[in-house]
């Protein structure tokens, strides 16, 4: 009944077994089925309609090759590993790095205050800051550059 309804040995295969699953499920609720061939018959059918009106037989699966094209929002783990390594020699550096220039360097980056703020905070005007972060950006780069590092993720 269901390979007439869908010419399709493998469909009729699943709805066949769904429908001997619900049986033997009936059967083990204790439910007296006096006739098993026609309630099969009609669980069958009714399987075989409710997948002609299901959403996975109207659209379909994606192909994959589109699916390939999908990206997480999330970074892949080989990724998310080289930038924790990339962060980790980045501290490294910094602790290389003179006190006023990591103190300097820290208050814009890692704590994100402005250059008037870093000059309220420092007790100087907001042209030595800028002037102190150029410098202090200036022996970062080159002590990353010496250690190999080319560019922060």
């Amino acid at each position: 009944m269901a390979y007439a309804r869908w010419m399709d040995a493998d469909m009729a295969l699943d709805i066949a077994q769904e429908a001997f699953m619900r049986l033997w499920k009936q059967w083990e609720a204790g439910e007296d089925i006096q006739n098993p061939r026609a309630w099969l018959m009609r669980v069958a059918r009714n399987l075989a309609e409710d997948y002609a009106k299901s959403a996975f037989r109207r659209n379909g699966t994606t192909p994959t090759q589109l699916m390939n094209g999908v990206h997480s929002k999330e970074m892949q783990p080989l990724e998310e590993l080289e930038r924790q390594e990339t962060f980790a020699q980045l501290r490294g550096i910094l602790e290389e790095l003179p006190a006023g220039d990591r103190d300097i360097l820290t208050l814009r980056y890692a704590l994100d205050y402005d250059a008037q703020q870093i000059a309220d905070i420092l007790g100087i005007n907001a042209t030595a800051v800028h002037m102190r972060l150029s410098r202090a950006r200036q022996r970062l780069a080159d002590r990353m550059t010496a250690q190999g590092m080319e560019k922060l993720p």
